[in-house]
């Protein structure tokens, strides 16, 4: 299951595929614009009339999936091994959890959504109490735990195929269950080829938006003209930010930036709650909360049929499901990276809560200000917000004293979000277009500065076709395929999590068995098992330890289990596969049980640094060699090196027997579910016997 050991190499039908569609839309949009923009315009209005419902009904059910996963008794497995911690703190998580998910997107809907939706609301009067609750509300809502749990279903997805059977870092990865080895072919590159679109165009509303409100901000500021060269400079100036923090990578670059893009967002909020009326926002704080809370089931499914509002239902609510579709892929495989050791549930609930928490208070401080201010009478202010969004921002501050201070924070919190968001996006579309060591390593510093380049030239291009609303029409368009894999993924997630449990069961089953079979009558062995066992505790070993073991140990152990099984005529095959970095190989026995199942057991040297607590340096850098089991289902997170011939025999075995009554087990489960119901009724139920 897990991709061969060896150096970092491209996925040449996924970039070449991916990248050549990219690079052939902006040039095609660049070209000729009209027609890319009749064209987008055709297609989006014949996925609005046909698949509008489908996008609340699918928005709707990867909620209800998530949030059943987390409460669920699965809800406790780790994203990762058993005995993995966290890798970073939870300011550090939350901070990143935030600025990979939300962009410079924020700062423009939270004036122009509010304002808009007060204006000229989906359904009753506009400029009424009603209209104003309902305008932040329906604010909120597009930016609520509805997308986040899309965002929770790929992170926990990938996290846990990836950490826990220790499978590449990639969509392609959550269908094993489904699909299988597949994975590896034509179909898991067609999965990562759409996911890698999606995201690009994703990215790139994010982008588009960014550039337009900076350039205005930089306008409002220095009196830099808007346009197009300006446009392009600040398309220059963020590709190569981007491409200077995620070639540093996530600790030292996108960590950094998404602590400070924090930091700053929160003195902006607090700058306006000082500046305006703090009684008057913290109590529609928690109106807007309460408005959230109680009329969030109404609004999750509520798809107008009776008197639509297409227009507004296709500037809104499905291109923010769409988007957060698109950005579903980059951001879950961002989330799984930087979440391995946190539990399902943990991971859940961090990502529907703290994020949403966060983006709720900045939303409504912001949004409800605008509203005052349209509420007292500033007409040329409301229709400056919806008409110029972009300029609506930058409006509100300019309503308040300081503009200069709050203007200019804006515009630096501005671009810490849109690099962010521009920086994530190039590793991660990186990572996927890469087949990698580990689920930790990341691509090439080339690639993901291709990626990033790739980007800024696909938003140029949008702009030039018809600004911001080509590039949100051009995402309910990429958004709708990779929406369709999202359910495969949940298929496959919920299938592998049952089988994980029924696994824990089988080894519950034969625990006995495993421990009997240990118990040694001769005392001078059982002597030397318990010094042999506190000697191995205390030991690491090096890559010379690690090759006697291989030799002495693993090559008789693996070959005496399979000359037995041969005895006994059950088809046994070992294979070897060198490690061109350690140089120690790694043996598997595979086993076929069945006409689908195989048996498969795994010793795999990893290099690991020493704990702090060891008593004395291994080597030169303080590195000492495991061999970890792994299964089918991937690593076991327990280490064998150490153990005589005999004890490894044991662990095959004891694993072997798991194996075959997990494969009971879950036979039985699936024969009783193929079994008609033939219990009586209730009133048949209390008849005699006799009459029955």
């Amino acid at each position: 299951m897990e991709h061969g050991p060896g150096r970092t190499r491209l996925k040449r039908v996924v970039f070449i595929g991916s990248s050549v569609l990219i690079l052939a839309v902006s040039i095609w949009a660049i070209i000729t614009p009209e027609g890319a923009e009749e064209t987008i315009g055709v297609v989006v209005e014949w996925i609005a009339n046909g698949f509008g419902w489908y996008y609340y009904l699918a928005a709707t059910l990867y909620l209800l999936f998530v949030v059943f996963v987390a409460l669920s008794r699965y809800g406790k497995i780790k994203l990762g091994p058993r005995h993995s911690k966290p890798d970073y703190n939870l300011f550090a998580w939350a901070a990143m959890l935030f600025a990979a998910g939300i962009g410079i997107d924020l700062m423009f809907f939270s004036v122009a959504g509010p304002v808009s939706h007060y204006l000229a609301p989906p359904e009753g009067d506009p400029e009424t109490i009603e209209a104003a609750r309902q305008a932040v509300v329906w604010t909120l809502f597009h930016y609520g735990i509805t997308g986040w749990a899309m965002y929770a279903l790929m992170g926990m997805a990938l996290g846990y195929f990836s950490f826990r059977y220790r499978l590449p870092l990639a969509i392609r990865s959550s269908l094993y269950p489904i699909i299988g080895r597949r994975i590896y072919g034509r179909v898991g590159d067609g999965v990562d080829l759409a996911a890698i679109i999606g995201t690009v165009f994703g990215i790139s509303v994010s982008l588009g938006i960014g550039v337009v409100q900076l350039n205005y901000g930089l306008n409002f500021l220095f009196d830099i003209p808007e346009g197009t060269a300006a446009q392009i400079a600040l398309i220059a100036v963020a590709v190569g930010m981007a491409t200077a923090s995620a070639v540093a990578g996530v600790d030292r670059g996108i960590r950094r930036l998404s602590q400070l893009n924090v930091l700053l967002a929160v003195l902006l909020m607090g700058y306006m709650l000082f500046v305006d009326s703090p009684t008057r926002l913290l109590n529609a704080l928690v109106l807007n909360i309460g408005d959230y809370v109680s009329r969030f089931p109404d609004m999750t499914l509520n798809t107008f049929a009776y008197d639509q509002p297409t227009e507004w239902l296709n500037a809104w609510t499905l291109f923010f499901w769409a988007w957060w579709v698109a950005w579903a892929p980059f951001v879950g495989m961002f989330l799984a990276r930087i979440s391995k050791g946190r539990t399902i549930r943990q991971f859940v609930a961090a990502t529907l809560v703290i994020p949403f928490f966060f983006t709720l208070t900045f939303l409504s401080i912001f949004g409800n200000s605008a509203l005052f201010v349209v509420q007292g009478g500033n007409t040329e202010f409301g229709d400056t917000a919806v008409n110029l969004p972009e300029q609506g921002f930058y409006g509100l501050l300019d309503q308040y004293p300081g503009v200069l201070f709050s203007a200019g924070l804006a515009t630096f919190v501005g671009l810490l979000l849109y690099v962010t968001s521009a920086d994530s996006g190039a590793l991660v579309m990186g990572n996927l277009s890469s087949d990698l060591l580990t689920p930790l390593t990341d691509s090439k510093p080339w690639l993901r500065i291709f990626w990033a380049s790739a980007t800024g030239l696909l938003t140029l291009a949008m702009l030039l076709v018809g600004g911001v609303e080509a590039l949100t029409n051009a995402t309910i368009i990429m958004g709708l395929p990779f929406s369709f894999v999202m359910f495969l993924i949940m298929a496959g997630l919920y299938k592998a999590l049952r089988l994980e449990r029924m696994r824990e069961e089988a080894l519950t089953a034969t625990m006995p068995s495993s421990l009997s079979s240990r118990i040694s009558s001769r005392p001078p062995a059982a002597e030397w098992t318990w010094r042999q066992r506190l000697a191995r505790t205390m030991a690491y070993p090096g890559k010379r330890a690690a090759t006697r073991f291989v030799d002495d140990v693993c090559r008789p152990a693996f070959r005496d289990v399979a000359d037995e099984l041969h005895r006994q005529d059950v088809e046994a095959r070992i294979s070897e596969e060198p490690d061109e970095e350690l140089g120690v190989p790694h043996i598997e026995l595979t086993v076929p049980v069945g006409r689908d199942e195989e048996f498969v057991y795994r010793v795999w040297p990893l290099e690991t640094p020493s704990p702090a607590f060891a008593m004395k340096a291994v080597s030169e850098r303080d590195t000492y060699i495991r061999f970890e089991v792994h299964l089918a289902e991937g690593s076991q997170g327990y280490d064998v090196m150490g153990y005589s011939r005999e004890q490894l025999i044991a662990d095959i075995l004891d694993q072997y027997e798991r194996h075959l009554e997990f494969l009971r087990l879950h036979r039985e489960a699936a024969s009783r579910s193929a079994l008609p119901d033939h219990r009586p009724d209730t009133a048949e139920a209390h008849l005699p016997d006799e009459e029955r």
